[in-house]
């Protein structure tokens, strides 16, 4: 294979190994109990990645989405796994669907991962150019939120959530 066609499959491949979305399609089992009473405090690294999603959003004559502790919780529960078992992955989307749904009264659930993004701008800068991200990113939603947490070694794992109540 030509060099030249070689660095983009390469470049596909190391971008989709490092971004991962899903929608409320997923039925993993519930294996994760989520303490929606006690979120945590958002990082200055979360607050920047909301705003820029936000600004993207406005600027595509969408509305901007509200900050949901519970979203929150949720989010950091899988965060805190993600880190924990050192794979970013969708596994267990129908426990965190389930509980918003059941906490939040949400119609429709979806979220992006990411690990090793180590700016907001990049990671955002990633998920709008991927199509499956964006789609996210622009969906019909109404309240989203995001959790950033680093393993002992400093990377950083994300997971992004977007409810519609």
């Amino acid at each position: 294979m030509k060099v030249s066609t070689l660095v983009p499959v390469l470049a596909i491949c190391a971008f989709l190994s490092f971004t991962s979305c899903s929608t409320e399609n997923l039925t993993e089992e519930d294996v994760l109990s989520v303490d929606i009473t006690n979120p945590p405090q958002a990082k200055p690294l979360e607050i920047e990645v909301l705003e820029l999603i936000n600004d993207y959003r406005i600027s595509q004559g969408l509305n901007a989405l509200t900050n949901n502790n519970t979203v929150k919780a949720v989010a950091y529960s899988h965060t805190d796994y993600m880190r924990d078992v050192d794979n970013v992955s969708h596994d267990n989307f129908y426990s965190r669907k389930q509980s918003l749904q059941t906490h939040q009264n949400a119609q429709v659930v979806s979220e992006n991962v990411a690990y090793g993004y180590t700016s907001a701008e990049s990671l955002v800068n990633a998920w709008l150019n991927s199509a499956s991200h964006r789609s996210n990113i622009e969906g019909n939603y109404t309240d989203f939120d995001i959790s950033a947490e680093q393993n002992a070694d400093g990377d950083w794992y994300y997971t992004n959530i977007f409810i519609k109540k």
